[in-house]
């Protein structure tokens, strides 16, 4: 109630206090106190937040009581008549204590022209015009289509709203002539200052002469002396307006321009009869005609404008580009109310409808939007804009996107997340390439103001599916995209989406979309963990640099630089070593000079040299010479050599060494040395097979080439068998090499065919080690030939259950030689040697068989 009572009138808060109405309204301040009764105030609907303006008649001042007649008249008629350019009602409150109208946001002539912004002549005639011109059209509607007299015509009947529009109000003595009861003629008189505007024939006969003339003539006349006041406002009043009436003189025409002078005069003519009507004057102004006199309205630009505006939908093409055209030049013109609130919402309302117009007029809106206050920016610009984003229409949504960086900065993050994103991704999966690349280019003014979930989750969905776009312009915006995002991306996502994107990217056929791929590596280069620099990034990079485009490979070798100066600055800072011995001692300071750093190497030549220094020097540090020859005279026992292919003793010893193996284990591995556990055993065996299959892995003679030979392999002489049976280990194990007993032979049922339906890999053939479990047997009644056999192993049998490969015994009892340390002469005549062995040793066993199977037929 306060509120009320310190910005409305007493009669309005009497109303509310005594009724207990909820007024649809909140009343504002008092605007202006109206020549008639009425009281205007500035109030806000309280339905949608709308400006609106309230006229209140105060019921209990003692000076209305008469004129109640006339508030009441003025209510009915402005419920019931609806013009363009009329008043517009809205609500009204009643009650025994005041009247009170609810309309359209408007404030009255006298006050507007006297605080008009606009100090340009030509701008000021412009809009004179305009209003005159919408003032005639609501004349002549009432004189004509609803056959009535306003009677009321004056300025403070005139009312203006926000966008500059003159609308027709003040409707008390409004009725129909032809009435004898009507209003005007029986309280006509009661309006205040009636007799200033009356026509003459008022003035002499009184207001029943009002029957006798036209309908328009009071109308017109009165019409007449309101364009004199609007146009010189601090002139005095007319001498034409006083007995006998004279006609207005060239000299009083002030800043009535010359072209309405000639209509003006007509408009004061003492004749009823004669007087020119608001429906002559209409017509004289919009006539196409250049005679004296003619077209003030229709050449008028205000006009022109609205003309078109209000028939833009329905017009033509080339009418709405002249339309458009004509806005564009006289944009710096216009009122800026005429602009926020005229020339805006019919342009953005003609966007609803989509067209070719949209990249003409979306741009437009915004040119006028730089003539808004910055207040009303939001209502008047980026609320209509915001709200065009749903449109299906494609021209208005290119439109919007292009000139996004006009308004973007306007818009708040919740406009973006819940109104603008929603529909602006649907363009991502538009089948219309030129709308998903105008779409990827709005996201980098839109990103700094979208949720952490859309950023991290949907947006990038989307841009993964665009890294497959058919169109390269696409996927290289969509990398640019992702390099400008990356920064703002959450930790985790950054880790598992930079890369991939880049690196695919790399791959892409268009130069453009690599070059970009490489950019973006750079310009996130502070996005990725140091770990994945020198895991991923770098080695994504490396490839670009052989790209077939030299544009590709110099900003890849940039790039590469780039991250290499990185790694370098972090290694900088790190510790030399953080890994010690048992014994507390620094490992590099027990290395040689290669691991340290006056053993850096600056060439292929000199690393290689370098590496393998470092292997023997290393070797050799950690064994004292007397223990190297001790370890190799125990482990070479020249007693036990194997005989060649031409019976002499083969110098290759029974088994060769690992140098990595300790020397009291290798005495252990001596046939008839000291007894060792069977675990250590197993480990020896396994060492050295591991260590002879990296060996030969690329050395040996593909066996498979020789399966005619292979039969050879498969079975051993009858007195091989024999002796393998009878032997003894001292150890005390059995360890089967190619046969055991004709009882418990496990390999009997492939020595029994010819040729065996599956064969076992070389053991050689692959880098896995043999199954230990697989190799060692322990028979207590058999024991390993030293003289005849090298230490082989039992092949699985296939009977066993554990398919394990077996290694096939090599048909020599010499075991290969390790090559380590050996230069590559001395390795390829080794090579040589045991390719011819091999050749004789098979042919050998060839004869024998074939002698073996002549004596059986014998």
């Amino acid at each position: 109630m306060d509120y009320l009572r310190s910005f409305g009138s007493a009669a309005v808060s009497t109303l509310v206090q005594k009724s207990g109405l909820n007024l649809p309204f909140s009343l504002g301040a008092k605007v202006y106190s109206c020549e008639t009764f009425w009281t205007l105030y500035d109030a806000t609907k309280r339905e949608d937040g709308s400006l609106v303006s309230v006229f209140e008649y105060d019921l209990t001042h003692p000076l209305n009581k008469s004129t109640i007649p006339l508030a009441r008249n003025s209510l009915r008629k402005l419920r019931t008549i609806r013009h363009p350019d009329v008043l517009r009602f809205i609500d009204v409150v009643e009650s025994d204590s005041a009247i009170c109208i609810m309309t359209e946001r408007v404030r009255p002539l006298p006050l507007a022209l006297s605080q008009s912004s606009s100090n340009v002549p030509r701008e000021r005639e412009d809009w004179l015009i305009w209003g005159l011109h919408r003032i005639s059209v609501a004349l002549a509607f009432l004189n004509d289509s609803a056959s009535s007299t306003h009677g009321n015509v004056r300025p403070s009947a005139v009312f203006i709203t926000p966008s500059g529009e003159w609308k027709l109000g003040g409707f008390e003595v409004l009725s129909n002539p032809r009435d004898d009861l009507s209003v005007i003629y029986t309280m006509g008189g009661l309006m205040p200052d009636a007799m200033a505007y009356a026509p003459p024939e008022v003035k002499k006969e009184g207001w029943s002469a009002l029957k006798d003339v036209p309908v328009s003539a009071a109308d017109g006349y009165a019409l007449g002396l309101l364009l004199h006041a609007v146009f010189n406002p601090t002139h005095p009043p007319l001498p034409t307006a006083q007995p006998p009436h004279p006609p207005p003189q060239v000299s009083s025409r002030g800043a009535i321009p010359s072209s309405v002078f000639p209509s003006f005069k007509k408009l004061l003519n003492p004749n009823a009869k004669s007087r020119l009507s608001p429906k002559n004057l209409l017509d004289i102004g919009m006539a196409e005609s250049d005679g004296e006199g003619h077209g003030f309205f229709v050449h008028n630009r205000l006009v022109k404008v609205c003309a078109g505006l209000d028939g833009f939908t329905l017009s033509s093409e080339s009418d709405k580009a002249s339309l458009l055209r004509t806005l564009k030049e006289s944009a710096s013109s216009f009122p800026p109310e005429f602009i926020s609130y005229r020339i805006l919402p019919c342009l953005t309302s003609a966007l609803e409808f989509g067209g070719a117009s949209a990249a003409i007029i979306v741009p437009l809106i915004l040119q006028f939007g730089k003539n808004v206050a910055p207040d009303n920016y939001g209502s008047v610009i980026v609320a209509p804009l915001v709200k065009l984003f749903a449109s299906a229409d494609r021209g208005t949504r290119i439109a919007l996107l292009d000139s996004l960086p006009d308004f973007a900065e306007k818009l708040d993050k919740k406009t973006i997340v819940d109104k603008i994103w929603p529909n602006l991704q649907t363009g991502f999966t538009d089948t219309v390439a030129v709308i998903r690349e105008a779409t990827v280019r709005a996201i980098v003014l839109l990103s700094p103001k979208l949720s952490d979930r859309i950023l991290n989750n949907d947006l990038l969905r989307h841009l993964a599916r665009l890294q497959s776009d058919p169109e390269a312009s696409i996927r290289t915006n969509t990398c640019i995209l992702i390099g400008r995002l990356g920064p703002s991306l959450g930790y985790n996502t950054k880790r598992k989406v930079l890369v991939p994107a880049f690196s695919m990217a790399l791959k892409d056929s268009f130069v453009h979309a690599r070059v970009a791929g490489v950019m973006a590596f750079m310009a996130t280069a502070e996005c990725f963990e140091i770990d994945d620099v020198a895991s991923k990034v770098v080695s994504a990079i490396a490839g670009a640099t052989l790209d077939k485009e030299k544009l590709v490979r110099d900003q890849a070798f940039k790039a590469v630089e780039l991250f290499v100066k990185r790694l370098e600055a972090h290694a900088a800072t790190m510790p030399e070593t953080v890994a010690t011995e048992d014994g507390g001692e620094d490992l590099p300071a027990r290395l040689p000079g290669a691991y340290t750093q006056a053993g850096l190497v600056n060439s292929a030549t000199g690393a290689a040299a370098a590496l393998t220094g470092w292997a023997v020097s290393s070797l050799g540090k950690k064994l004292a010479p007397a223990d190297m020859q001790t370890t190799i005279s125990s482990t070479i026992d020249s007693s036990i050599l194997a005989p060649n292919i031409n019976g002499r003793a083969s110098p290759l010893p029974v088994s060769s060494v690992s140098p990595s193996v300790n020397p009291s284990r290798s005495k252990g591995l001596q046939l008839g040395g000291n007894k060792a556990p069977a675990s250590t055993l197993a480990e020896e065996v396994a060492n050295e097979a591991l260590q002879s299959s990296r060996l030969w892995k690329d050395n040996l003679i593909d066996i498979n080439a020789d399966e005619g030979d292979w039969t050879a392999f498969e079975s051993a002489s009858p007195a091989m068998e024999s002796k393998l049976a009878s032997t003894t280990d001292s150890l005390g194990f059995g360890i089967s090499v190619w046969a055991s007993s004709p009882t418990t032979d496990e390999w009997g049922a492939m020595a029994s065919s010819s040729r065996p339906t599956s064969r076992s890999p070389d053991p050689w053939r692959t880098s896995h080690p043999p199954q230990i479990s697989h190799m060692l047997s322990p028979q207590p009644r058999r024991s390993i030939v030293p003289s005849t056999l090298a230490p082989a192993f039992s092949p699985a049998s296939s009977a066993r259950s554990t398919p394990v490969s077996s290694p096939r015994p090599l048909p020599d009892n010499t075991p290969p030689t390790s090559m380590a340390g050996m230069s590559k002469e001395e390795k390829a005549a080794e090579m040589a040697r045991r390719k011819e062995e091999r050749r004789l040793r098979i042919e050998k066993l060839k004869e024998q068989k074939k002698n073996a199977a002549a004596a059986g037929k014998v």
